[in-house]
């Protein structure tokens, strides 16, 4: 097996550690929004700000975003109710540009993505970290919650009414086997925004349970096989990946690794391998392309299963390098430095 130093690259560097710092920013910015949104002026304008913001971090490179995205969902600090707002929107951009809906249609989706628990946010977060089932208060709480967030963003002069229709209804259960096509516009991106808002809950660790492999949460979404008729399940398994950016997986070798950059052929991600079969840690970790040469990927990982402490950082620069030079084609495992 050949191997080689990835070189050092102090503008990268800077460029990821801008980024990094910059979803944070993204984040928190976002909390408090959703913590005190009655005492926020201008909140709707505040909120389309957000949106441009996660708009320009997407564009900046799609697969750090998307890893980003699924490790701060592991280890924010700012409280579920955001991060999984956070998730949700991103995930949403992404899937709107898969389904080319309307600038307006899109809109409406990811805004209605970030604000959608805005009646129960304290309430979410409290619920992340409880490890008893929710008593009759809360669940009557979750129950209204989005005819209680829609009344809230009204208050706060939002006046898109699609947007506020889609926060209102977007727990409704429509039928997963009408073309999205054929359904209204309202139907259409309740439809998206449900089905995302469940991954995106699946995927997320809470005090009361760890969260599902990213496998394990699109089987429960749309069963062991990928149906081609479960528009909105099959398009986000297709985009992002069986094993997105950001998660963790465990290779037919053994390995434990984490998958850094999608790849041209579908679910064949570049990975790094952490460690061993028997847990040990590779120092450095090892770059391998999966869609070139085996080891291949036998499963999905919660995170509660990764004890490893990871470099953000360098991960997103090395898998940017790797990606923008073929590192791996035809040589195997590529040692991170």
């Amino acid at each position: 097996m050949n191997s080689r130093a990835v070189q050092h690259r102090p503008a990268q560097d800077e460029e990821y550690e801008d980024l990094l710092g910059l979803w944070a920013d993204l984040e928190s910015a976002l909390s408090v929004l959703l913590a005190h949104p009655l005492q926020v002026r201008n909140f709707a304008a505040k909120v389309r700000q957000c949106d441009r913001w996660l708009q320009d971090l997407v564009a900046h490179d799609i697969d750090a975003a998307l890893y980003l995205m699924f490790q701060l969902a592991s280890t924010s600090t700012v409280g579920y109710s955001t991060s999984h707002a956070l998730v949700c929107a991103t995930l949403c951009h992404i899937m709107a540009g898969e389904l080319a809906l309307s600038q307006r249609e899109r809109n409406a989706l990811v805004r209605a993505a970030l604000t959608m628990n805005i009646g129960m946010t304290a309430l979410q977060d409290e619920l992340a970290n409880q490890h008893e089932r929710p008593s009759a208060a809360q669940q009557e709480a979750i129950r209204k919650h989005p005819e209680e967030g829609q009344a809230i963003l009204e208050r706060l002069y939002v006046t898109d009414h699609l947007w506020l229709d889609v926060v209102g209804q977007h727990h409704v259960n429509l039928p997963q086997r009408t073309p999205l096509a054929a359904l209204e516009e309202l139907d259409r991106l309740t439809r998206v925004l449900n089905t995302i808002d469940r991954y995106a809950a699946m995927i997320s660790p809470r005090h009361s349970r760890p969260g599902r492999s990213t496998t394990d949460s699109v089987r429960a979404l749309v069963g062991p096989g990928i149906d081609q008729r479960d528009e909105v399940g099959y398009l986000l398994v297709r985009t992002i990946g069986l094993c997105p950016p950001g998660t963790f997986v465990r290779l037919d070798n053994g390995d434990i690794a984490i998958v850094l950059r999608r790849s041209d052929k579908a679910n064949l991600p570049l990975v790094a391998s952490l460690a061993d079969r028997n847990g040990k840690p590779y120092s450095p970790a090892r770059l391998h392309q999966t869609a070139d040469s085996k080891p291949n990927i036998q499963s999905s990982l919660p995170r509660a299963a990764v004890t490893i402490e990871l470099n953000h950082r360098t991960m997103m620069r090395v898998g940017l390098y790797a990606a923008q030079r073929s590192i791996g084609v035809g040589t195997g495992s590529v040692a991170i430095p």
